[in-house]
């Protein structure tokens, strides 16, 4: 018997954003964040170059989807445009566990932006979605993602050595896990702070 779905996802909405389903309208706009070398530099995928690297990215997204163990989100700016995606991947319903991946455009930096959407989200899986423990991992070397991270209550617990691999080569990764009295103390001081360059975490190619 397969472990129960993630429930489907209702908009989130925040002062700035609102975190919601991913469309197929939003490629145009995904393209500009992911065909960005400086934004994929930590993940391990290479640049989009064309909307048919981004329909081929929304095929596995949907069939990541429908086995019921991830939701694929997209953070919808002020503006009305895409700046982001959120990732929520690996449920494991029978241990209260899920894993966040994410991705914010370059123009969209230095903004809180990131923060403010994953403070969201983590209210939500702590809450509504009843989970226990949250997970991310970031490559080695990306540390405006592992302040983020931090800040948001995440602890960093270990390093996993050749973890994935980009171009050929393996690369290390380190895992950052929260669980939700983290989180309530981490909340003492959330102020949104300015998210640095490459805010990403790692997330299924």
């Amino acid at each position: 018997m397969r472990a129960m779905s993630l429930p489907e996802f209702s908009p989130l909405r925040t002062a700035r954003l609102t975190l919601r389903p991913l469309r197929e309208q939003d490629l145009a706009d995904l393209l500009e964040v992911n065909g960005d070398p400086e934004v994929t530099r930590f993940l391990p995928y290479a640049p989009w170059r064309s909307l048919d690297d981004a329909s081929a990215w929304l095929q596995r997204m949907r069939t990541i989807e429908a086995g019921g163990a991830a939701r694929q989100l997209v953070i919808e700016d002020t503006d009305g445009r895409v700046a982001g995606t959120v990732l929520l991947f690996r449920h494991d319903a029978t241990h209260a566990r899920l894993e966040v991946g994410y991705v914010l455009g370059r123009r969209h930096w230095h903004r809180g932006l990131m923060h403010e959407a994953l403070a969201a989200l983590c209210a939500h899986a702590f809450g509504a979605m009843g989970v226990r423990r949250l997970e991310a991992e970031v490559r080695v070397g990306n540390d405006a993602s592992m302040r983020l991270l931090e800040r948001l209550g995440f602890a960093r617990e270990g390093l996993l050595r050749g973890r994935w691999g980009a171009q050929g080569e393996p690369y290390d990764t380190w895992m950052f896990g929260c669980l939700a009295q983290d989180r309530q103390r981490a909340g003492d001081d959330d102020a949104p702070a300015a998210d640095g360059s490459r805010v990403t975490a790692a997330s299924p190619p």
